[in-house]
């Protein structure tokens, strides 16, 4: 059965994953700012280069971030969740977002060869050009979705696992994001609805968020940037009784950047992110031996503390931390949580 804590009252801030990031406070419970030491562009194929970063001490225990989205970018913050005289931190973006290149504000870059499969096999490029053997694995959100597929299929490569903000992006998950939660939000979600053709609106959600996809990928720029307006106006919409963070978490981002996300976002979860339906908790034996620790806000409505629940259930390595003053967008006392997590596989 998973272990369930609940972390005393701490001052409030919010956390990375699947929202951007914000300004930081003198009461956030991290590690001072630091900058790379080393970066660089990796050819993944296909006419895609990766930007990645590496922070720390150049000897210290490997890690590597795991942004959230899909779609928003590696941000400066993930890097101070690290000891940066203990950890040899690796951060990068993902296909199509944040530094890498083509990025999908551009209608022209090609979503054909952005799926699951080609960010594991990144993930494994970008191991094997860094020299690394194992390394632990931090993320959030969407990131958490794909930290699971990776160590799923590469056991092997993977010494610890810190999640703050469990995902699994079964069409349950995408079914509950994009219209479940509209029982909270009936007017917004009406509007969200009322964003895609008439003739498209009717059946299960999935068609929807297809609908959304669609309109993403429209020759016509106008019809695309309403769009994106339209995703990003629920996205806030369904975090918006959140006490900590930006009130608009997406439409707040920079042009290109919001573009890029509701575009990546729109890609995926039309698809499952290409995963067999409940293939991560199905497939969660295969993390055995793996120490993880999962904290999760009591108070997430955009990714509910059930999936969190399940998967601990399903990998008896991994403790479950309830932090009762988060949601989605975290708190001080999540990212206390997931420092003290990481601290303590430092050695």
């Amino acid at each position: 059965m998973p272990r369930a804590e609940n972390p005393s009252e701490n001052p409030p801030e919010n956390s990375p994953g699947h929202p951007p990031e914000n300004q930081d406070q003198p009461q956030d419970p991290l590690y001072p700012p630091i900058e790379p030491y080393d970066h660089g562009m990796l050819d993944v194929g296909d006419g895609n280069l990766v930007h990645w970063e590496v922070c720390g001490d150049p000897h210290g225990k490997p890690a590597l971030v795991l942004h959230g989205g899909p779609g928003s970018g590696a941000g400066p913050r993930s890097r101070r969740f690290f000891d940066p005289e203990r950890y040899r931190t690796v951060l990068f973006d993902q296909r199509n977002c944040g530094r890498s290149t083509p990025h999908a504000s551009d209608p022209a870059a090609d979503m054909r060869h952005n799926t699951t499969d080609h960010l594991i096999a990144d993930m494994e490029r970008l191991r094997v050009h860094l020299g690394i053997d194992r390394w632990l694995l931090y993320g959030g959100s969407w990131g958490s979705t794909l930290i699971l597929a990776y160590a799923e299929r590469h056991p092997e490569r993977v010494s610890e696992i810190v999640i703050a903000g469990v995902t699994t992006t079964r069409r349950s998950e995408i079914d509950w994001l994009y219209g479940g939660v509209g029982q909270i939000f009936p007017e917004e979600w009406d509007r969200f609805r009322a964003g895609v053709p008439e003739a498209e609106r009717g059946g299960r959600i999935f068609d929807l968020v297809a609908a959304y996809a669609r309109l993403t990928e429209h020759p016509d720029p106008a019809v695309r940037e309403r769009a994106t307006t339209d995703w990003c106006a629920w996205e806030d919409a369904v975090l918006s009784m959140e006490p900590h963070g930006s009130a608009h978490p997406f439409g707040g981002r920079e042009p290109a950047a919001r573009r890029a996300v509701v575009r990546i976002c729109a890609h995926y979860f039309s698809h499952a992110a290409w995963l067999d339906e409940g293939a991560l908790l199905r497939d969660a034996g295969r993390l055995a031996g793996i120490p993880g620790v999962l904290v999760h806000g009591r108070f997430d409505l955009s990714a509910p503390l059930g999936t969190a629940w399940e998967l601990a259930r399903a990998w008896p390595d991994a403790r479950l931390i309830v932090v009762e003053d988060a949601g989605h967008k975290g708190s001080a006392a999540e990212r206390r949580e997931v420092r003290a997590a990481i601290d303590a596989f430092a050695s």
